[in-house]
């Protein structure tokens, strides 16, 4: 918005050229959400406590989040608020390559159901039903229709030159791409990215810190893959294929890693209020579709490995206790789980380690994921 008030003013006032970069738009957008969040944090915490809007622990939890219940929820409100706000004020919008345009929307959209789920969660409980929130297939249907929705709007509207706009790239190969022969395959494929990293991201949702600290780390890294792609100069230096428009990503992107260091001040240990599934189905959707529209989503396997680890071990969990179950009863496949307790970071808190301990960890080997898919962008 500012770019598109401010930037014809550049003849009067020189001082607006620097809109027109976008590394300067991009620190500009981190610096406006961290502030915002500063801002508007606290009336939203104030707001949340007043309402009496706590935290559901989750069946199978540790016995030592119980004191959690309290805890306020929904704080995804402030992630998003600053991130959007700060996105729209310092991204440029294009018609001809709608990059912000779409993952705004698709943030917007996974978020919309996180705040059902939490709103459900949190009226299930004050009237001492069983706290599921969302029935898991309604909001299955909403992940997937946003992921089709995309999907074919990417088919039918590519936002750079065919074939880039029904392929993908692969990490370590320069200049080679998947082309998707198909509509359907392709819509499969955007369905499956997106539902994947939105169930993954709140999943991971468990400690005071982890979602929030191993988001930022993933999505500083989709901000520099954007930059990269959306410069002809830098890509063809690093023979990656270029897409127009595609850098104004790194703003979106650094908007939200803005907001969640600053969420990060009320979410630290012992934490004042938790992103809950407004926040971590938004920010799994906003990862989810960066990387989709960089044609980059086979690289979110590694900045997101933690988050696919975490999935897993749900998912391990859950299938290796019903297979035992029916082979050897109840009591053999309770005493013989794969994990002591799902998802992955339960586990390390039973073998000892504390909260801030896991968390930490955690926050370190996403740091060392993230250099090693930075480092795709050189040896390939």
């Amino acid at each position: 918005m500012l770019y598109h008030l401010l930037f014809p003013l550049r003849e009067h006032f020189k001082i607006f050229n620097l809109l027109s970069y976008i590394s300067f738009r991009a620190v500009a957008a981190a610096v406006t959400a961290l502030v915002l969040s500063f801002v508007i944090g606290p009336i939203i915490l104030r707001a949340l406590r007043r309402q009496s809007v706590t935290q559901v622990v989750r069946e199978g939890t540790p016995a030592t989040h119980a004191h959690k219940a309290t805890t306020p929820t929904m704080g995804g409100l402030i992630i998003l608020g600053c991130s959007l706000v700060s996105a729209c004020l310092w991204a440029r919008f294009n018609v001809d390559h709608p990059y912000v345009l779409v993952a705004v929307l698709v943030t917007i959209w996974m978020g919309v159901i996180g705040v059902i789920d939490d709103v459900l969660k949190i009226k299930q409980k004050r009237y001492g039903q069983r706290n599921r929130g969302l029935v898991a297939r309604y909001k299955l249907v909403g992940q997937v229709t946003i992921g089709l929705a995309v999907g074919w709007y990417l088919w039918r509207h590519p936002l750079s030159p065919d074939p880039l706009g029904v392929s993908t790239g692969l990490p370590f190969l320069k200049n080679y791409r998947v082309v998707f022969g198909s509509a359907a395959a392709y819509l499969l494929f955007t369905t499956f990215i997106l539902t994947g990293t939105s169930n993954a991201a709140n999943i991971t949702d468990g400690l005071d810190g982890l979602c929030a600290g191993l988001m930022a780390i993933a999505v500083s890294t989709f901000a520099i893959f954007a930059y990269v792609i959306g410069r002809i100069d830098a890509s063809r230096y690093l023979e990656l294929f270029y897409m127009d428009g595609a850098g104004e990503l790194t703003v979106f992107c650094l908007a939200i890693v803005g907001a969640l260091i600053g969420f990060l001040w009320y979410n630290a240990y012992p934490a004042q209020v938790f992103m809950g599934d407004t926040g971590a189905l938004a920010l799994g959707g906003a990862l989810g579709i960066v990387a989709i529209l960089l044609k980059s989503e086979f690289v979110l396997a590694f900045v997101g490995a933690l988050f696919v680890a975490e999935a897993l071990s749900v998912i391990i969990q859950r299938y290796t206790f019903k297979l035992r179950k029916r082979l050897h009863g109840l009591e053999y496949a309770q005493a013989h789980r794969v994990f002591r307790r799902a998802p992955l970071h339960h586990h390390f808190e039973l073998m000892g380690w504390s909260e801030p301990q896991v968390v930490v960890r955690f926050w370190i080997i996403g740091i060392l994921c993230a250099l090693f898919a930075l480092s795709t962008l050189k040896l390939r």
